[in-house]
């Protein structure tokens, strides 16, 4: 047992698994009406401020539904950089399926420039 966790393919498959349990759960959920059984933001709970991610599971409910404009209203940035996302769990998952560990890599400056991204975005969603 402990083996085939140790696997390279491990990690990434467990994260497909999970976020394909979620995604069932979140298909029957709309996360648009209150009262849901759904996590809420703790950065948003704290600060009553919306963080770079506030809308996305509202965002992923309205694309599984077909609905790309208000998924493009509840969050535009994480919608534009989610197809990266999973291109990169792919990479992952396929590398470990072939043995190989993968390690996802970003520069320093890449690194500054997510962050700055990420803080702007903030600054732009709730000014706005």
């Amino acid at each position: 047992m402990l083996r085939a966790l140790r696997h390279p393919a491990a990690a990434p498959l467990a994260l497909l698994a999970a976020g394909a349990a979620g995604a069932v759960h979140l298909y029957g959920t709309n996360p648009h009406e209150p009262g849901q059984w759904l996590p809420r933001c703790p950065f948003r709970l704290a600060t009553g401020l919306l963080c770079p991610a506030c809308g996305g599971t509202r965002m992923v409910y309205d694309l599984m539904h077909g609905d790309i404009t208000a998924a493009w209203a509840d969050n535009r940035l994480l919608l534009l950089v989610a197809p990266f996302a999973l291109a990169l769990l792919g990479r992952w998952a396929f590398e470990g399926l072939r043995g190989r560990r993968w390690r996802f890599r970003l520069s320093g400056r890449a690194q500054v420039l997510v962050l700055s991204t990420a803080v702007a975005w903030t600054v732009v969603r709730n000014t706005v």
